[in-house]
């Protein structure tokens, strides 16, 4: 099934949300994929974080809600489901991921980077599929499981709270015009575009990663390490990546997600390690390059 389709269908299933839902045992689902869900609506996301690798770029050691945070997202329909995903993997786990993947009746739809430079490096694989959510949560667990080191099992817990982040981030949510949150010690924002894209006839979502996803890790003394993917439309590439060379970040990154989306749109990476408050200047600058949401 093609991506087209499959958002098509997942359109045709929020329309008719009660019986789909009532018809799938999630319980059944999160056993199979070893993981609690988050629930946002009908949708099932399952976070895949590669907490087991130990991933350095220029001296920062990156942390799984930096640039390291797989994830698989089921919606019912009809009884059955459909699941669009983004997987962490290493170079030599791409193959074996992906023959299983494909030898259980899912789809990939991209491979690619995010960072440069990065020890070890880290590529994402994107996964889509439809048909018994259960099924398809064990295959995806038992490709990850064969062909990956992807851990299943829920990381050891304390009983201290979370250290506060060493960023101020009052400052940061009024640079950004935005309001970011906490995630495992990185600040993120999402920040949607004005008009999101449609493929299908549905719309594409923040929740789908129809936004600009902007990630900042204290680095110590006022500084951060940036990274995530801005979403653009072909027009604004290049007026976006000239900003952010002007702001001294790297663009390390151009690719799409979708197929046949409407207007055609293009995901942007970047990475930087510097002042927090210089960059989010210099990263609200380049958003302001593009048709983004105003607050």
């Amino acid at each position: 099934m093609t991506i087209t389709r499959m958002i098509a269908a997942l359109a045709v299933a929020a329309l008719l949300p009660g019986a789909a839902a009532q018809s799938i045992d999630w319980k059944k689902v999160d056993a199979a994929l070893g993981k609690s869900a988050s629930v946002s609506g009908e949708v099932h996301r399952y976070g895949l974080p590669r907490s087991d690798l130990h991933v350095t770029l220029d001296g920062v050691e990156i942390k799984p809600a930096l640039a390291l945070g797989g994830w698989v997202a089921f919606a019912p329909m009809h009884g059955e489901a459909m699941v669009m995903g983004d997987v962490v993997l290493l170079d030599t786990e791409i193959t074996p991921v992906m023959t299983k993947l494909l030898n259980s009746g899912l789809e990939i739809t991209a491979i690619h980077n995010h960072l440069l430079r990065s020890s070890p490096a880290t590529f994402y694989m994107h996964v889509a599929g439809r048909g018994d959510p259960e099924k398809m949560a064990a295959a995806i667990r038992e490709a990850l499981s064969t062909g990956s080191k992807t851990p299943f099992e829920p990381p050891a817990t304390t009983a201290s709270a979370a250290p506060a982040l060493d960023l101020d981030t009052a400052k940061l949510d009024e640079t950004m015009h935005a309001k970011g949150k906490a995630v495992g010690g990185v600040y993120q924002f999402g920040i949607p575009r004005r008009q999101a894209a449609t493929e299908g006839g549905m719309t594409v979502s923040a929740a789908m990663g129809g936004a600009n996803g902007i990630n900042f890790q204290p680095t110590g003394n006022g500084k951060a390490a940036i990274t995530g993917d801005f979403l653009v439309t072909g027009d604004e590439v290049n007026p976006l990546i000239r900003s952010l060379r002007e702001g001294d970040i790297e663009v390390t990154a151009i690719h799409s997600h979708m197929l046949d989306e409407q207007p055609r749109m293009f995901f942007i990476h970047f990475w930087a390690n510097d002042d927090a408050q210089k960059l989010a200047r210099a990263v609200r600058a380049a958003l302001d390059k593009t048709a983004v949401a105003q607050n």
